[in-house]
């Protein structure tokens, strides 16, 4: 039975990598998706992102039969607490980074996304008291270093990638508070955004001033699709997620922010300098030393 147990689960993480890999890999090439946008202010963006996004989101919901979960989750006043601060963090978020890749800062919305999963470890340090295991605590000094070289010698604090990182990682310190799904907590959220984003975008469209159905076919297909962009590849997230190990899903999520750094530098041509060259070799190193320390803790806790 032994060699049999060992197959299937081996058999089982492929299609958990093929998943995960494909969420990372869709968030990752995302820039290109909202370049297509650019001319458009990244709040409307946003707000239409919300609109399209909660009617695919409540479609998912009756066909996966998650809708009794979503109705409870909104009665729920303690969930509905504990999401409504995840709403505006997540808004927030998607505001920043389209703004980023729509006005040539690709490269410092990557670098915020290679330092996401520092900021997590930290976070988890401060307000959950984890402790860190002595590569943990290089990790953090690494990328602490990368970030006030690039601070100082541009004389400018990288507000982006911080905005980004932090951002991302209290939302999903906040949302281990929250005892639903990955999907419900995004259908709440995109619930709570809905209201304001229709007010917002009836306004533009009362005043004449709004995208839709006024640049072109392609305009209108591009901000009606961001739905698609945005539940996919969380849908996938949450079933490779499913299948594979925490330290093998930590391995996977540089995907995403490889592919935002190769697309800023050799597709859309963002200058990059020697500074900012020596901070994303920092980060990297961190993220090695603390990617390979997560997979040597699980293999000696997998092994007894």
């Amino acid at each position: 039975m032994e060699p049999y147990n060992k197959l299937t689960s081996q058999q089982a993480s492929l299609p958990g990598v093929l998943c995960a890999s494909s969420a990372f890999l869709i968030w990752g090439l995302s820039p290109m998706y909202w370049k297509v946008l650019h001319n458009i202010p990244a709040f409307e963006i946003i707000m239409h992102r919300v609109v399209w996004s909660f009617f695919f989101l409540l479609a998912v919901l009756i066909f996966q039969n998650h809708w009794n979960e979503f109705v409870t989750a909104i009665k729920s006043r303690r969930t509905f607490l504990v999401l409504l601060p995840t709403t505006m963090l997540l808004g927030f978020n998607w505001f920043i980074y389209i703004w980023a890749v729509n006005n040539d800062h690709l490269l410092q919305a990557s670098l915020g996304y290679f330092i996401n999963p520092l900021i997590n470890v930290l976070l988890g340090m401060i307000f959950l008291r984890e402790r860190l295991r002595p590569l943990q605590t290089i990790s953090l000094i690494l990328a602490g270093i990368g970030v006030l070289y690039l601070t100082f010698h541009y004389g400018e604090f990288p507000w982006i990638s911080l905005s980004l990182a932090f951002a991302f990682g209290f939302y999903g310190l906040i949302r281990k508070m929250a005892t639903v799904s990955s999907l419900v907590g995004l259908s709440v959220e995109m619930l709570v955004l809905s209201v304001p984003a229709w007010a917002y975008i009836l306004f533009l469209e009362s005043k004449g001033t709004g995208a839709l159905f006024r640049i072109s076919v392609k305009i209108d297909f591009f901000l009606m699709g961001a739905a698609f962009l945005t539940a996919i590849p969380l849908l996938l997230f949450t079933l490779g997620a499913r299948r594979l190990t925490l330290s093998t899903l930590g391995f996977l999520q540089y995907i995403a922010p490889s592919c935002m750094f190769l697309l800023g530098v050799f597709l859309y041509n963002e200058p990059i300098s020697n500074a900012q060259i020596i901070t994303f070799i920092l980060i990297w190193t961190a993220l090695g030393i603390y990617s390979s320390d997560s997979a040597m803790v699980y293999r000696l806790v997998k092994d007894g």
